[in-house]
């Protein structure tokens, strides 16, 4: 297991500090707040572990409030809004600063057979053809402003192998494309058996990559070059199946409407194996800069 990963691990072990309260600490991100997935997974994180162990998130739905500040502690307080003989639902609010910053509802269900289908995967090449993040990067190093830009991304998604299947927005800066994006991810490293330890870190990564494709649109190279600003908005979760988030996912990512100065992203995530594991929509704020 990789230092990055282990210290990522730290993040999402919450301390418990009563009865459905929870403390997380933050680590600076690519832009100067709390980067959202590190928020979301802790919340999550703090729901499961007030549910009974036979539970198992099915899905999750959240809104970003305010910026988080990386230098404070963030505490989760979690609602316990009902246990049935099937489902489980908790409502997480964090708060730092006396403020809320961010609250999610999700719900947990007991294992139980049914009907079963799906969308079908999309063609992608081998995730092990694909450079990685250390690869990749140093090629774009004159896209951004910042001369730190390069090592700073690296440090962002050490805890992960995320690779890229097409170009990413920042190298094609300036040419529109489809509005469609593909990345393979994994840890860098092997994850205890816990469900919902995966869960939230399939959580963590879902906000990473998201939306690029409203960028791709655009001809946009987003956060890091600079010709956009934005944040994250709101954030929802499926999980269909089981899944392993320390084996390669297929992150299949689309935008269908940008308007109002708002970007919405919709995904599927597919195991290697072509199951569909997590469908994933997320809307956030993507403004061009006022000179």
């Amino acid at each position: 297991m990789s230092a990055a990963l282990e210290s990522l691990l730290d993040l999402l072990d919450l301390e418990q500090i009563e009865q459905d309260i929870f403390r997380g600490m933050s680590r600076s991100a690519v832009v100067p707040r709390v980067f959202g997935g590190q928020v979301a997974a802790q919340a999550l994180v703090a729901a499961g572990r007030t549910v009974p162990a036979d539970r198992s998130a099915h899905s999750l739905h959240a809104y970003f409030l305010r910026p988080g500040d990386p230098g404070a502690p963030i505490v989760y307080t979690v609602d316990r809004i009902r246990d049935g003989r099937s489902f489980a639902t908790r409502r997480v609010v964090a708060v730092q600063h006396g403020k809320p910053i961010f609250h999610l509802s999700a719900s947990f269900q007991a294992y139980e057979e049914g009907m079963d289908h799906q969308a079908p995967m999309p063609s992608a090449p081998d995730p092990e053809t694909l450079p990685t993040a250390a690869q990749m990067l140093p090629r774009y190093a004159d896209r951004f402003a910042d001369p730190l830009m390069v090592d700073r991304l690296l440090e962002a998604r050490a805890a992960v192998d995320l690779r890229y299947v097409d170009a990413p927005p920042f190298a094609t800066a300036g040419e529109p494309r489809e509005p469609r994006s593909q990345v393979w991810f994994r840890t860098h490293g092997k994850l205890a058996d816990d469900p919902l330890l995966h869960v939230c870190m399939a959580t963590y990564v879902s906000d990473m990559t998201l939306l690029d494709s409203v960028l791709l649109a655009h001809g946009r190279g987003g956060w890091a070059v600079g010709d956009v600003v934005g944040a994250s908005l709101d954030h929802a979760m499926w999980f269909h199946r089981p899944f392993r988030a320390d084996e390669w996912l297929l992150y299949d990512q689309e935008s269908p409407s940008a308007s109002g100065g708002r970007g919405l992203g919709q995904a599927r995530i597919y195991t290697a194996d072509g199951q569909l594991a997590i469908t994933v929509i997320q809307e956030g704020v993507v403004r061009v800069p006022r000179d």
